[in-house]
């Protein structure tokens, strides 16, 4: 509140309390009390004198009004004529003014875009998310605009993904969506005179690193600049959308080598950019989530370019896994583009099988689900995975029963490892999202749109979101390791807690030396921004924030950026010196999503590519 306020909150209420409405039994009961009075007005000569000059008033006024042609309707809508008396005049209320603001809560309660009001704590903290990303693009504006990632603490950049910016165009349609219009208008403007002469000149890149973070952003960055005509439009600066499109066909020109040169369907994992070639990873085998994760992007391509052989060729490797053999619809993390087989049996939904699961649902929401039947086999495929899931990865910790999934790394028939990876995190999202469409629970419950199939996926969704939570809470400086192991009646370890000796948890979960760091990676926060969507219970916020000041605390840069962490048990923690790319592409923006109005990319008409930029689902 600030020190000085033109008029104090008691005067607000006061005011407030003036234009309330007041029935007229109130009115003339007032009235009976304030003729009760000790001073007796009526009793004395002036009062009586008083009385008459205002009877004398009043029928003054009531012949002034009369007129042969007034009427006014009754309430069955027929014409009636009283004496010539503007009765609607006479009786009309005044008008009922809005209440007034102070000034604090005039600035921070917004009016969001379906019409509604903000929260005022929620926008305040929306504006911190806000601030944060500013801090993030400060510190790599100065010291590694142009590179791959930021090197806070060094101040410098480095290109580990190709050389492409990947944080400029990573960034760009966060920027877009927070409204930040200068950091726009200069990722703008690096992505237009700078990217498509770096994407002719550069060497090796990953197909699926680059189409999830640089095709992705430029999609993104197309639609929401108002790319397609009649959609929406969430900025005026920057180049014109024709420019992220030319760029991003370009680019997919490109990558499309890494199909093309496959003897199966499935692409090799590594592209020449200026040569157009791709060959395979050292060892020959591609990641199954790397292949089966840039369907997604190519899709929409395809939708916006009026070119097909973009999805052709990305929709092929779906239909091929189709056709192979699956452990209950689990899949092995590894799979030849010389044979089109999985390689080894190492089951798992952390690194290398992840978004595989993600993108089977998603895939299927952007074709508009129901409407396309050549899709179906998607959610099948989907629908078969997670009822694999529950049957052969879910697990109870000991001794307070946290619902985690583990890994089966020799197949179904050989030893279950309770280790789950903070990337797993993104699952409780995809459960909520598959199991209600991106409407809110309680609307799919209305409409009578949840199977039992559904529900049994939202319950394993927040259960999951409350394992992925404590995995932060049980940590000394609040943030969550990059891999965690759980205490199970077949597996522990002592003396391997994370720090916090009064979570609840510390004896559920286990954290070893080499998993302790923190890459700043966005997978809790998102699924506590799906869940918070589609149920509408405020503790996913509330976790959300918790989750953000420890970001803030413990990862924040004062020269500019934010830092990873090598160890997250122990405080302070020592700094890693590195930013990653998706902590402005995907940590932030679903934090800033998560604490804002639903109808800012609503979940039933968008996607988010595994790399959280926004494409819309197909409606027609």
């Amino acid at each position: 509140m600030s020190k000085s306020l033109p008029y104090s909150v008691k005067d607000i209420h006061y005011d407030n309390a003036k234009f309330r409405h007041r029935s007229p039994l109130k009115v003339f009961s007032q009235s009976l009390l304030t003729l009760s009075t000790k001073h007796n007005y009526a009793s004395c000569s002036t009062g009586k004198f008083l009385i008459l000059i205002l009877f004398f008033g009043v029928a003054c006024l009531m012949l002034m009004s009369k007129s042969p042609n007034e009427s006014v309707l009754n309430e069955k809508g027929k014409v009636t004529f009283v004496g010539g008396l503007r009765l609607g005049r006479l009786l009309r209320k005044p008008p009922r003014l809005p209440p007034r603001l102070s000034p604090d809560e005039g600035q921070l309660r917004g009016s969001s875009t379906n019409g509604s009001t903000i929260d005022p704590k929620w926008a305040a903290r929306q504006q911190s998310v806000k601030e944060a990303f500013d801090h993030a693009w400060s510190g790599y504006r100065k010291y590694a605009m142009g590179y791959d990632e930021l090197m806070p603490i060094s101040q410098k950049g480095v290109d580990g993904l190709g050389g492409l910016g990947a944080t400029v165009v990573d960034a760009l349609d966060t920027a877009m969506i927070m409204g930040l219009d200068n950091i726009v208008s200069e990722a703008g403007s690096w992505v237009e005179t700078h990217l498509l002469e770096r994407i002719s000149q550069k060497g090796q890149v990953n197909l699926f690193e680059t189409t999830i973070r640089v095709l992705g952003g430029l999609l993104s960055a197309y639609h929401l600049s108002g790319g397609e005509q009649g959609t929406m439009n969430m900025t005026h600066n920057g180049p014109k959308p024709v420019i992220y499109l030319n760029i991003a066909k370009d680019l997919a020109d490109r990558l499309l080598s890494a199909f093309t040169s496959s003897p199966t369907p499935v692409p090799f994992c590594d592209v020449i950019l200026h040569e157009s070639t791709a060959h395979p990873a050292p060892g020959g085998a591609s990641s199954t989530a790397e292949v089966a994760s840039v369907q997604l992007e190519f899709n929409y391509l395809s939708a916006i370019s009026g070119d097909p052989k973009y999805s052709t060729e990305a929709m092929k490797v779906l239909a091929h896994i189709k056709t192979l053999p699956k452990t209950e619809g689990l899949v092995p993390i590894y799979i030849s583009p010389q044979t089109g087989d999985f390689v080894g049996e190492n089951i798992r939904l952390g690194s290398r099988g992840d978004s595989y699961y993600e993108y089977l649902i998603k895939v299927w929401l952007q074709q508009g689900a129901k409407l396309n039947s050549n899709f179906t086999y998607l959610h099948d495929m989907y629908i078969e995975a997670m009822k694999g899931v529950r049957h052969l990865l879910v697990r109870n910790s000991i001794p307070k029963g946290l619902v985690f999934v583990g890994e089966l790394p020799y197949g179904s028939k050989g030893e279950f490892s309770p280790k789950m990876d903070h990337l797993v995190c993104f699952l409780p999202g995809t459960l909520a999202l598959g199991a209600t469409k991106g409407l809110t629970k309680e609307q799919a419950l209305k409409e009578n749109l949840l199977s039992f199939e559904d529900l049994e996926n939202l319950k394993l969704a927040e259960d999951l979101a409350k394992t992925c939570f404590e995995m932060y809470e049980v940590t000394a400086t609040g943030l969550a390791p990059e891999i965690a192991y759980f205490h199970t009646k077949d597996y522990s370890e002592d003396g391997l807690d994370g720090g916090n000796k009064s979570s609840m948890y510390a004896n559920d979960i286990i954290i070893k030396p080499a998993d302790r760091h923190n890459l700043l990676r966005p997978e809790t926060v998102e699924s506590l921004f799906v869940l918070y969507r589609i149920t509408k219970d405020t503790k996913y916020r509330d976790q959300g924030w918790q989750i953000f000041e420890a970001f803030e605390k413990y990862t924040k840069v004062k020269s500019g950026g934010y830092t990873s962490l090598d160890d997250v048990t122990e405080v302070p923690p020592h700094r890693r010196d590195k930013m990653e790319t998706f902590f402005l592409g995907e940590t932030l923006k679903y934090l800033y999503l998560l604490f804002g109005d639903d109808s800012v990319i609503p979940l039933d008409k968008f996607v988010f590519n595994t790399e959280a930029h926004p494409l819309p689902i197909r409606n027609t």
